[in-house]
């Protein structure tokens, strides 16, 4: 039986185990949490909508962060057997037919997740967990306004939008009305913040039982919390736990030479299970410096190269987001993630220092890839023929050819295949106002930061001009 039939039974069996507690079940709602601590929100699982914690419930009960009272009611209509409307991602693909395995099962399927099955079962719904999957941010400071990015969570974002307001495209982007409405603003870096207090209020009863640890942002080597965690780590070494940290690679340098050493020693003197960076980039050079404003390629890069030659173990990850402006420089970029494979990629264990993850952009519409006309197709096809030009492979002799893995390939194949199969309707009707969209925003973008879109884009010249023209 192979690898993939082991798998599907394992899900097959969790499936089952779930369906003896209820069928809508899902050990995600219990287990599992996102905190974002610069507004007070939070949500287990990242399918269902955010909610805020009020201050009166983690001022006498620091779990809340995880615990609150609306999430305990969603967990209480799971064991009742109903289904709570914030999942419904997963109930519209569990009715689609056909078997199909919801986001419910594979998550409640992993190691952090399935052993806590009956333990779950046996308690009051209205009982305070401890998570064993944690992702937090701790405040929306950041160096960075990426052009798909949102106040709440840049800074940088937050004061541009208060000094000139939102962008003119038709869903106003940015607008922070939007952002009060859902009670999602940020508590100032330099205020008091209790959500802040309550997590360190919790956390060393809630570090005992975590396997995995991520902290994300705004720029998590910007806020002092994060090297607070570290430090707690190195004093207090967890074996069964694997930490992530998402950082842009491009803080001050003297952040970054203190981020390396804690690093090294957490590695080297195995204080944890596993240590896992995760950065982002979806373009090459000036290009991506137009997408991740406040970014610096060549440092990015370099910072990548430092921490492979300083510390060899580590492990890491790049989030490219594909988008509308990856698609006139990313084999160039990809020429970058493939020298470093070929060059850090240990030969003797066929393992890869370096993943490369490609979600699609999904908002803002404006510069998802799908406004792009179909004559730029074939750009994305040679990206895609030239990742599995590059597949990584074992000789005869066992010496690993360093390149792409074929799942990493898929994913961008899949991007395309989704733009190619576009009903010619799509192509014109539902895209001609958010590509005026586009326009706006990248006029918008030029005039505020002193950029220019046709000067760093020459290749987008004919798309912009021919978009102009019907304004």
């Amino acid at each position: 039986m192979s690898n993939y039939d082991d798998y599907q039974n394992h899900l097959n069996n969790v499936n089952n185990e779930l369906d003896s507690v209820s069928p809508s079940f899902c050990v995600a709602k219990w287990k599992q949490v996102t905190m974002h601590l610069q507004n007070g929100m939070n949500h287990s699982c990242h399918h269902p909508k955010t909610h805020v914690v009020p201050i009166s419930e983690i001022k006498f009960n620091p779990t809340a962060l995880h615990n609150s009272e609306f999430k305990k009611e969603q967990r209480k209509l799971m064991l009742e057997g109903k289904r709570p409307a914030e999942c419904d991602y997963c109930w519209r693909v569990e009715d689609s037919g056909q078997g199909s395995l919801s986001d419910r099962i594979y998550k409640s399927a992993d190691q952090w997740a399935q052993p806590f099955i009956k333990d779950i079962q046996s308690k009051p719904w209205d009982d305070d967990v401890d998570p064993s999957y944690v992702e937090v941010s701790f405040s929306n400071v950041c160096n960075f306004k990426c052009s798909y990015c949102a106040p709440h969570i840049s800074s940088q974002w937050m004061e541009e939008i208060e000094k000139y307001g939102a962008y003119p495209t038709s869903n106003h982007f940015n607008n922070l009305d939007w952002i009060k409405q859902e009670n999602m603003m940020p508590i100032p870096n330099r205020e008091e913040n209790p959500y802040v207090d309550a997590f360190w209020a919790w956390w060393p009863t809630m570090y005992q039982n975590l396997q995995h640890f991520r902290i994300t942002g705004g720029e998590p080597l910007l806020s002092k919390n994060t090297f607070l965690v570290l430090d707690y780590i190195i004093e207090n070494p967890n074996p069964n736990l694997e930490v992530s940290i998402n950082t842009n690679m491009n803080p001050p340098e003297e952040l970054f030479d203190k981020f390396i050493e804690k690093i090294k020693i957490i590695i080297t003197e195995k204080k944890v299970k596993k240590f896992k960076l995760f950065t982002s980039a979806e373009a090459h050079g000036k290009q991506s410096e137009y997408i991740r404003f406040g970014m610096n390629y060549d440092k990015w890069l370099s910072n990548i190269h430092r921490v492979y030659k300083e510390i060899p173990e580590i492990e890491f990850t790049i989030m490219s987001t594909y988008n509308i402006l990856s698609l006139t420089t990313y084999t160039h970029f990809l020429d970058d993630i493939l020298d470093i494979k070929r060059q850090y990629g240990k030969h003797d264990d066929f393992r890869n220092p370096m993943l490369l993850d490609i979600p699609y952009l999904r908002y803002p519409d404006h510069q998802a890839i799908f406004i792009m006309e179909p004559e730029m197709l074939p750009m994305l096809y040679d990206q895609v023929t030239h990742m599995y030009r590059n597949l990584e492979y074992k000789n005869w002799y066992g010496t690993a050819n360093r390149g792409f893995y074929e799942h990493e390939a898929d994913k961008l194949k899949r991007i395309y295949t989704m733009v190619s199969n576009m009903e010619p309707n799509q192509w014109t009707t539902n895209t001609n106002e958010t590509r005026k969209d586009f326009v706006k925003f990248v006029d918008e973008h030029d005039k505020r930061r002193g950029t220019n879109f046709l000067e760093t884009f020459p290749e987008f010249e004919g798309f912009y001009n021919r978009i102009k023209q019907t304004m």
